[in-house]
């Protein structure tokens, strides 16, 4: 049986706030909890006002704090936003606090536009490498004697981090992943660049470690499921329609489907929700499970992790209701 988790981002809709998007991710943590889904990740996004999670970190230790069982994590923290000691600070506090329930997401993109992103000052990406093997050595406190940051102490020093992950949507992270023996997790969720070849070069240069034994590989895919394929293809406009102006530079709230069905779309328009359309999953049960099913079986996914993105609450919780009966056959 396949292994289901959530990706959140936090999505905020026409007519509401930041803030009740906020409160609503422990309502779907907790239907996710209680559905069995693995894990629950929350992303970083900045300067997005379509999008809340601009501090994971937060919205993690909230969740774990309102849920039980279910691995919480971040998918991911933008590593190159942050210092190495400051991340292993945080996480090493989130696993005191909630111990064997935190995962640790790593992505080298800023996670928002060129102008947040100076304002962040972030390092550059080619950093990024050498940021990760900072943020472990100081987390195991492993640098040799005579290194500037050999003295460096972090606390609590009494757990390890949690197990970690590296993110990507190119197959930048893919050997880099594997020859550290670390997990790894493909946004195919907007990516059009097919994972099969970064997955491909993850197990192929994948080296056992004492978190990840074995390659561990997560498909992140855009999933809007309903009763019929109808309700879902008229839910997903507003997936459409955001995509579309994300495109174009226009950020704003998620849409209605209302307001997305009578947009004036430009032939142009039409070949960008074409293309997202390509690379979501929409439908009714059936639908549904057989597309998850085709591209978990295309990838060798050990885990697909979904993200639903429509403007009504209850639709959205429905959706992530019946993809996991759907999937449990």
């Amino acid at each position: 049986m396949l292994s289901l988790s959530v990706l959140d981002v936090t999505p905020v809709t026409s007519g509401s706030t930041a803030s009740a998007a906020l409160r609503d991710t422990v309502e779907l943590a907790r239907l996710a909890e209680r559905l069995g889904y693995v894990r629950y990740w929350l992303a970083e996004h900045h300067g997005l006002p379509n999008i809340a999670s601009s501090s994971p970190e937060v919205l993690i230790a909230h969740v774990a704090g309102k849920t039980e069982r279910i691995r919480v994590g971040a998918g991911g923290i933008m590593l190159p936003n942050h210092a190495p000691l400051r991340v292993a600070e945080v996480f090493h506090t989130l696993e005191a606090l909630h111990p064997g329930r935190i995962d640790l997401g790593l992505g080298r993109a800023p996670g928002t536009d060129p102008v947040t992103s100076r304002a962040l000052r972030p390092a550059p990406a080619e950093q990024f490498p050498a940021q990760l093997v900072e943020l472990v050595s100081l987390s195991r406190g492993d640098f040799p004697e005579g290194h500037p940051l050999c003295s460096v102490r972090v606390v609590p020093a009494d757990v390890e981090l949690p197990p970690i992950w590296l993110l990507g949507s190119s197959g930048a992270s893919a050997e880099l992943a594997g020859s550290l023996g670390l997990g790894y997790g493909f946004a195919s969720h907007f990516s059009q660049t097919s994972p099969v070849p970064a997955v491909r070069v993850y197990r192929s240069r994948f080296r056992p470690s004492p978190r990840f034994p074995r390659p561990h590989f997560i498909l992140a895919l855009a999933v809007v499921c309903a009763e019929t394929d109808e309700e879902a293809d008229y839910l997903a406009r507003s997936m459409d329609l955001g995509w579309v102006r994300l495109r174009r530079g226009e950020l704003g709230p998620l849409p209605s489907p209302e307001e997305a069905t009578d947009y004036p779309y430009t032939p142009h328009d039409r070949l960008l929700v074409d293309a997202y359309r390509n690379i979501a999953v929409v439908g009714g049960p059936t639908r549904v499970r057989a597309r998850i099913g085709a591209l978990a079986a295309e990838t060798a996914a050990d885990e697909v992790m979904v993200l639903t993105m429509i403007h009504d609450r209850s639709a959205r919780l429905r959706s992530y209701e019946l993809v996991a009966e759907a999937l449990r056959y």
